[in-house]
């Protein structure tokens, strides 16, 4: 099923401002716009995509400075929000699930902040963060150096600065005085899925779970960072029970 729904994938271009981000989409059902991870990854996440495309239109893209779009050196976190909004246009969606993994998820929560209306529900994979502590980065480093991390063999093509510059930029953006309290008013449900294993420490997104007013934080024990290499049936299943999860929250009648 999975090579079949890949094999059917279809790309184009679109353009925001002079950029040409690079864009595919794959599935029926709901409309589901994935961030990478990185920042500065290009497109790795077919294999997620392929575990929810029954029931999921998955929207993957490459930010610019990575893969096949534009290296500019725009990589500001701003810019690289409204170049999501410009793949959601061009799509013709008028909402959707956002979310990803590792930093995509971070990238999804500053989407959703930008423009609220246009998202149903949040999903994040392994990530899901708002804090820039020391000691997060010193025991990730620690553990990467003593543990290591397999990434499946995949590898990357992007311009050297996505990194740093993209970093800076979440750096400053997180400083805000309202984010705490925009993103305590979020009115959708955001589901954090985490490897037990992960080398990197879980406390800011298990945080950034109880802030949100429909958030949930979910572990999967024995996985870690690539959680679908190794435990690809049990994240299927925590993905398509976030995915009801968002469903039955706008089926639900209001007050």
């Amino acid at each position: 099923m999975s090579q079949q729904s890949e094999s059917r994938y279809l790309e184009q271009y679109v353009h925001s401002g002079e950029a040409r981000i690079w864009t595919c989409i794959s599935g029926t059902g709901l409309p589901f716009l994935m961030f990478n991870g990185g920042p500065g990854c290009d497109d790795y996440l077919a294999p997620v995509a392929n575990l929810i495309d029954d029931v999921c239109q998955v929207i993957r893209f490459e930010p610019r400075g990575c893969g096949r779009s534009d290296w500019d050196g725009n990589y500001s976190v701003q810019t690289l929000v409204e170049d999501a909004e410009c793949v959601r246009q061009a799509y013709g969606l008028d909402a959707c699930i956002v979310g990803g993994h590792s930093f995509g998820p971070d990238l999804a929560l500053a989407y959703a902040l930008r423009f609220p209306r246009r998202v149903l529900g949040l999903i994040g994979i392994a990530g899901g963060r708002i804090v820039n502590d020391r000691t997060w980065h010193t025991t990730y480093r620690q553990n990467l150096s003593t543990i290591g991390e397999d990434l499946g063999g995949v590898t990357f093509t992007v311009d050297p600065n996505v990194n740093a510059e993209c970093t800076r930029s979440w750096r400053e953006y997180i400083k805000q005085p309202t984010l705490l309290h925009e993103l305590a008013k979020f009115e959708f449900p955001a589901t954090f899925i985490y490897g037990s294993e992960d080398i990197r420490p879980d406390w800011p997104t298990r945080q950034l779970a109880s802030l949100l007013p429909y958030g949930q934080f979910v572990e999967i024990d024995g996985a870690a960072h690539t959680i679908w290499l190794t435990h690809a049936c049990e994240l299927r299943n925590e993905l398509r029970i976030a995915i009801k999860r968002i469903q039955h929250h706008h089926e639900a009648p209001s007050d």
